[in-house]
């Protein structure tokens, strides 16, 4: 999928067909996912996990780093947020 949206308009059209994406998959599609081996190809140098390696090394810190990245954004630009509002919602 290219990565070329510039208003907020295309996001939500993005997200909606990336839900559609998600919600297609039937269980069993899914079985055995955590053994699958996934590869990641970054510019000289290609990644290779285990499914539950991928989303417990990669996945989920990259999205916590990406989360915490905007939470700052915000909070520099004036936007009064907590650790509260971070970690209660």
């Amino acid at each position: 999928m290219e990565d070329n949206e510039t208003t907020f308009a295309e996001l939500q059209a993005r997200i909606k067909k990336v839900l559609a994406i998600v919600e297609g998959y039937k269980p069993d599609q899914l079985e055995g996912s955590e053994t699958r081996e996934i590869t990641i190809k970054i510019p000289n140098m290609e990644l290779k996990f285990s499914g539950l390696d991928y989303v417990n090394q990669w996945a989920m810190p990259n999205f916590y780093f990406h989360a915490t990245m905007a939470y700052a954004i915000l909070r520099h630009n004036g936007i009064e947020l907590g650790k509260r509002d971070f970690l209660m919602s």
